[in-house]
């Protein structure tokens, strides 16, 4: 089997597919397709599929015309039958893994496309979990559904491995092509084997690891550490405010050492799916083991307690005007979890409309991205456009995400009071009407 695949993958035979088209899946199936890879997309959501067929792109990190060419070519399709995993020798799984009411993994995604996998999964069939989880998930939840479902041995009639997605949207520099990989296969056959299907797509290195538990250990610890320095930088910022100390020049001055430091800077909380997350699936399975992560859940602690701080400031700004929150009409500008992308999972900015609402605000929001979003059941829609009138007419412009394309001398020179919880706006000498988080 290991010869077989490794010729085949030498050859640009293999065939792939791919689980799940969203921020991890569509551009990996790009990727695969541009080398050379035939490629299936599978999704549950018809519309994606039809979008992937029409060669309509709906990803940031994907480039429009990539994704047209190679469909017109035939290089990459879409179905949301999943008996076609008959026809593939690579599965690629890059299904969301959420957090469920209780805070704890939300698995289902993960569960479920192993299921459908395993009812098609044919001999000499390589099996890759990207998705991020906790560790033991490929060896404990998939190993026994792929193994039970086919009727196949995992090592003997197919490889399966765990290789953690690593995309940041928006990055300008490392996309999936060029970032380097993890990957850690049941097996050393496996290992060498998944590892080098990913050679022959990507530019980045690829870091072979002993098991999969490694690998899925080792991208907890990636977004646990920003996690981590973030709540660390998140207090400090609370600890200066009431010392009358700017948190920014304190970390502006901390960075010029050439050595042992790494900036981050605090905000309104943390979003997107990976930092504001993986710390659960960690601490949920620590318990499992009788062990409290208790450095981890305290920067969890400071981190998820961040956007009603940011409310509490806003509250004392607004005090400061004679004003008070229960009425107030608070514009936010920015609800993306970052700035200039359009994506707003688990988006800081999100919980700060939440809170404000809860204490009486009258909240709108601008985001040059982010045209509408879905949120508790609602939607939400952006102002039409950042207009003098709209800033004139809010009480406190809170700015939570710091996108470019926004004309904050614009707002700084209409806004009543301004609350910037990214210092975006460090560069305007009127200052009168700005405080910054």
């Amino acid at each position: 089997m290991k010869q077989n695949l490794l010729k085949k993958i030498n050859d640009k035979t293999i065939r792939v597919g791919v689980v799940g088209l969203g921020y991890v899946g569509l551009p990996l199936a790009v990727e695969k397709a541009k080398a050379g890879f035939e490629t299936i997309g599978f999704d549950v959501q018809a519309g994606k599929v039809d979008m992937v067929n029409a060669g309509h792109n709906y990803i940031g990190d994907v480039v429009d015309s990539d994704l047209a060419q190679i469909v017109k070519e035939g290089k990459l399709r879409a179905t949301t039958d999943f008996s076609f995993i008959k026809d593939v020798d690579f599965i690629a799984i890059c299904v969301p893994t959420p957090l469920d009411a209780h805070q704890e993994p939300d698995i289902s995604f993960v569960r479920d496309s192993s299921t459908e996998v395993a009812k098609y999964l044919k001999p000499e069939t390589m099996v890759v979990l990207e998705s991020t989880t906790y560790p033991g998930t490929t060896e404990e939840l998939i190993k026994p559904i792929l193994e039970k479902g086919s009727g196949l041995t995992c090592g003997k009639d197919f490889y399966l491995g765990f290789s953690p997605e690593r995309v940041d949207p928006g990055n300008l520099i490392y996309k999936t092509k060029n970032t380097p990989k993890v990957v850690g296969g049941i097996g050393k056959d496996a290992t060498e084997v998944i590892a080098a299907m990913y050679r022959a797509v990507l530019e980045g290195d690829v870091k072979e690891v002993s098991s999969p538990a490694v690998a899925e250990m080792e991208k907890i610890l990636e977004n646990t550490y920003r996690n981590i320095n973030i709540g660390l930088v998140n207090e400090l910022a609370r600890l200066c405010n009431k010392m009358n100390i700017s948190i920014w020049d304190v970390v502006d001055a901390a960075k010029t050492k050439p050595y042992g430091f790494h900036a981050f800077y605090p905000g309104p909380g943390l979003g997107g799916h990976c930092i504001p997350l993986d710390p659960y699936y960690l601490t949920w399975k620590a318990r499992e083991f009788g062990f409290h992560t208790t450095l981890i859940e305290n920067s969890m602690v400071i981190n998820d307690s961040q956007p009603e701080y940011c409310v509490q400031r806003a509250m004392h700004i607004l005090n400061g005007h004679k004003k008070a929150i229960n009425g107030a009409k608070v514009l936010v500008l920015g609800v993306a979890y970052k700035q200039d992308i359009d994506d707003y999972r688990e988006s800081p900015a999100l919980r700060v409309i939440d809170e404000l609402k809860k204490v009486g605000a009258e909240v709108s929001y601008f985001d040059p991205w982010v045209s509408e979003c879905k949120h508790n059941g609602e939607t939400l829609h952006s102002i039409p456009a950042l207009t003098p009138e709209a800033v004139q007419q809010a009480d406190l412009v809170m700015v939570t995400c710091a996108h470019s394309n926004v004309d904050y001398d614009m707002v700084q020179k209409n806004a009543q009071a301004i609350f910037d919880t990214k210092n975006v706006m460090k560069n305007i000498e009127d200052r009168h009407n700005i405080e910054v988080l």
